[in-house]
């Protein structure tokens, strides 16, 4: 729908992501005027949050307060939505659970099954196939009913299903799987012969305790000149997985696999990820491995690229490493274990010193009954075994891309890179503006920052209260890393180049990147289909990484209110994570249950919010809550269903 306007023209009208406030009210970004350009209810004109559209400015607009209507809308971001079926008359509606969905979907007869009374009050999936011009409601058929909402089976179902990612794999698809696995270990002898032998040298996994499959594995020997031979033996998917074909097709649509609290749904079929391209113990496995030459400091003195065989000796987890490295259990693999860690803090310390920023954002795990429900929530304790492992990670990503970048040329693209731009400045001065309350000083000069300089503060902030909020806010501040076919390096890690090289069981980009890779080492370069394929990949596998961390995101939320549910009443240590005008966001500390202690509820004076200092300043007593204060708090209300949670301090 295009409104009657004379004043249309190029300077005018604005392209962009919608965002629409549970409100109702849509917003646009204008970058050229840096101004969010408001769209009232009556102009969104059918067009939907997230959907790419063009905005008309409309004329006379008052320049603090620009207002607009949607002229097109040039991409939908969805049309698939969850919510509850309802009885609105005669007919079945679906209330979506998103409150940012404005428009009740009015639900096509001919998807209704024939017992419809049955499905009042559940829940489902419902996609949008026509909104005619001038009506309130779009028309939407049923594609799957879930069940009863707040059972955890629908609620984690809904999460994935509500961002257009798939729960299971077609029967097609599993049987390939299957027919591939099983044919897979008559070959292996005479794979073997076109490919480099670890299967005698010393190898091992490490990975969480409950870990199914297994991407990665390393290998060390000692070599007669004192140095190291150390190899990251990563699953051969690519050998199993081939182009064009149905379980290529498959991968390439998931693109990654989907980490929620309590499952794993996997990129490729388990006949695939938990079995044959899984590097398990005692058996053997085909790998496409990094090779390195090294001193025990990490200097590497050789490289080499290619497919091994291997036989993993051991399969350890993170803490059975870090036992060992702590005297604290012994293991036949002790002496390769140290030296492992040695190399790896030489690698750690080349990166500090380029000027790689050092996150350490604090993730939590949830302990759960046999019916699924949170029963503890621990905080993830990072150690030095994860690091290890990381190290040498990065190192084989890292030079995989160099590797590439020198085979191709640095020609545009011919390989798939992991990028990460350089901060954009008016996110570092709203950080700077963000800390200074807190006591932190980010110095920014010439527009710039200097990781050395976010790495200090990181550092200041360690072991206090604090760190979790400004871990986040710095993350939230850093641009997203991304596919890319465009090299510009990694600003984070502070590599020029670099990919993902180390886990293809569980990311597509990184089976393209063992295919490109297969092709540099066979003298030849990509030809123009395979090009194109690999830049249609990467802005896929982008826009799937982001919905499958958004859905485990949403499941951490869930079960963090449904943990606190039945603890309404008691108190717990909280420290404010954010200000507003109407009230202070404060973070459980153990839990990291983020929840909002409404302006209301301070009865003591009259709060205004000071937004240089992100307080709220009482104009009677002068109290003030900050960023950072710790404070008590007690549970008032959790909403499930509105993903909310109410405190008051105490």
């Amino acid at each position: 729908m295009k409104p009657e306007t004379d004043n249309t023209n190029i300077e005018s009208t604005i392209t962009g992501t919608l965002r629409i406030s549970k409100k109702g009210i849509g917003f646009i970004y204008d970058d050229k005027s840096n101004d969010s350009v408001t769209i009232e209810p009556a102009f969104l004109h059918q067009a939907l949050h997230g959907d790419t559209v063009t905005v008309l400015k409309h004329p006379n607009f008052k320049e603090d307060e620009p207002t607009g209507e949607v002229t097109e809308i040039v991409k939908r971001k969805k049309l698939g939505f969850i919510g509850t079926i309802e009885q609105t008359g005669k007919d079945l509606t679906l209330k979506a659970d998103d409150g940012r969905m404005y428009a009740t979907i009015s639900i096509a007869e001919s998807s209704i099954p024939t017992d419809d009374k049955k499905l009042i009050g559940q829940k489902a999936l419902v996609e949008i196939v026509d909104w005619p011009v001038g009506q309130k409601n779009p028309i939407g058929e049923i594609i799957e009913v879930l069940g009863e909402p707040g059972t955890h089976e629908v609620e984690m179902q809904s999460i994935v299903l509500d961002k257009g990612l798939p729960i299971r794999f077609p029967d097609a698809v599993e049987k390939e799987g299957e027919r591939v696995a099983s044919g897979a270990s008559a070959d292996m002898e005479q794979e073997a012969k076109k490919r480099r032998d670890f299967r005698t040298t010393p190898t091992f996994t490490i990975d969480p305790h409950d870990a199914k499959d297994f991407d990665d594995a390393l290998s060390i020997k000692k070599l007669d000149n004192g140095n190291f031979e150390v190899g990251v033996h990563i699953a051969d998917v690519s050998h199993f997985v081939t182009p064009g074909s149905i379980l290529d097709k498959e991968a390439s649509k998931r693109a990654t696999s989907i980490y929620l609290v309590d499952r794993t749904i996997p990129m490729l079929p388990e006949a695939l990820s938990n079995n044959i391209c899984s590097l398990m113990p005692e058996v053997e496995r085909l790998a496409f491995a990094a090779v390195f030459e090294m001193d025990i400091a990490g200097n590497i003195k050789n490289e080499w690229f290619g497919r091994t065989i291997i036989k993993s000796d051991k399969r350890f987890s993170y803490e059975e490493v870090q036992d060992v490295l702590d005297a604290k259990s012994d293991s036949p693999h002790k002496e390769f274990l140290f030296n492992l860690r040695d190399i790896a803090r030489g690698l750690r310390q080349k990166k500090l010193d380029a000027g790689a920023v050092t996150f350490e954002d604090s993730e939590v795990k949830f302990v759960l009954d046999e019916e699924n429900r949170p029963i503890a929530i621990k905080l993830k304790e990072r150690l030095e075994a994860h690091m290890l492992i990381e190290d040498f990670m990065l190192l084989a990503n890292k030079k995989v891309a160099e590797f590439a970048a020198k085979k191709h040329k640095n020609i545009p693209d011919a390989f798939v890179y992991r990028i990460h731009d350089y901060p954009d400045v008016e996110k570092m001065t709203h950080l700077k503006n963000f800390l200074e309350p807190l006591g932190y000083h980010l110095k920014i000069e010439n527009d710039e920052i200097k990781s050395e300089d976010l790495n200090n503060l990181l550092a200041q902030a360690e072991g206090k209260t604090e760190q979790a909020i400004i871990q986040k806010a710095a993350v939230r501040s850093m641009s997203k890393a991304i596919y890319s076919v465009s090299n510009i390096g990694h600003w984070g890690l502070a590599f020029p180049h670099y990919t993902h090289f180390t886990s293809p069981i569980r990311r597509y980009p990184d089976v393209l990147v063992h295919r490109l890779l297969n092709i540099y080492l066979q003298g030849q370069t990509p030809n123009e289909k395979t090009i194109k394929y690999i830049a249609e990949q990467v802005v896929h596998s982008s826009s799937m990484e982001q919905k499958a961390s958004e859905a485990e995101r949403e499941s951490i939320r869930y079960k963090q209110i449904e943990y606190m549910a039945d603890k309404v009443g008691q108190v717990f240590d909280g420290i404010i994570s954010g200000v507003a005008e109407w009230g202070i966001f404060v973070e459980e500390i153990t839990t990291r249950t983020d929840g909002l202690v409404g302006l209301r509820s301070l009865h003591n004076d009259f709060y205004e919010y000071d937004q240089k200092k992100f307080a709220l300043v009482g104009r009677r007593t002068g109290t003030t809550y900050r960023l950072g204060d710790k404070v008590k708090i007690k549970l008032m209300k959790t909403d499930l269903k509105e993903r909310q949670v109410d405190y008051i301090l105490v």
